[in-house]
């Protein structure tokens, strides 16, 4: 009995630390100024941190579209990004980057970029 009371307790503890973080996410929004520099400084590094990573030559264009999400660490985006590609024809990709505030800095994490449908 005395068990099961202690494990309710620590579960009841569990719940309070963890339902905050959850709540404290914000919806999508669009982004309203689109032409903003950080918002497309935002769309140069994707496409950069990219090609890093997969070897690719793509060379940004411009952010066209987009939404952000504030959360708990920082703010979450996912942009609509015109790019040029080697044989010098557009094409559209979705990226999603995480902007993280730190005491010192902020990082940026690239979570998805993939070739627009």
């Amino acid at each position: 009995m005395r068990t099961s009371l202690l494990l309710l307790a620590a579960l009841g503890v569990i719940s309070v630390i963890t339902t905050p973080a959850v709540a404290l996410k914000s919806k999508w929004q669009p982004i309203k100024n689109i032409t903003n520099p950080h918002v497309q400084d935002l769309g140069t590094w994707a496409v950069v941190k990219y090609g890093m990573v997969s070897n690719s030559r793509l060379h940004f264009k411009q952010v066209v579209s987009g939404e952000v999400q504030r959360m708990t660490e920082g703010m979450n985006y996912r942009l609509d990004v015109q790019v040029s590609r080697m044989d010098h024809k557009d094409a559209m990709y979705k990226a999603g980057v995480l902007e993280e505030d730190k005491p010192l800095s902020t990082i940026r994490k690239l979570v998805s970029f993939a070739k627009a449908k």
